[in-house]
């Protein structure tokens, strides 16, 4: 479940999967490490957690760019207007 959602955060979800991955993968990892769950899906669970995390990081990002951009375009616009 932790993968389709780190793989959905990148298709096109962004964060709504993107942190239950991140969050869901963290925690069943220190399960994993700790023996309170089966190993075999340890590497799986690692790729959604990690996909996630680009997500979220990638869309942050995105997100301060365009924050960028629109101060960019107010300062230019009061600018223009003197």
């Amino acid at each position: 479940m932790i993968l389709v959602l780190g793989i959905l955060s990148l298709v096109g979800c962004g964060i709504f999967t993107g942190i239950p991955a991140w969050i869901m993968g963290n925690g069943d990892l220190k399960q994993i490490r700790a023996g309170q769950m089966d190993p075999e899906g340890e590497q799986l669970t690692n790729i959604g957690r990690i996909l996630g995390m680009i997500s979220c990081i990638l869309t942050g990002v995105v997100l301060l760019i365009y924050c960028l951009i629109f101060i960019v375009a107010i300062i230019g616009g009061a600018a223009g207007q003197k």
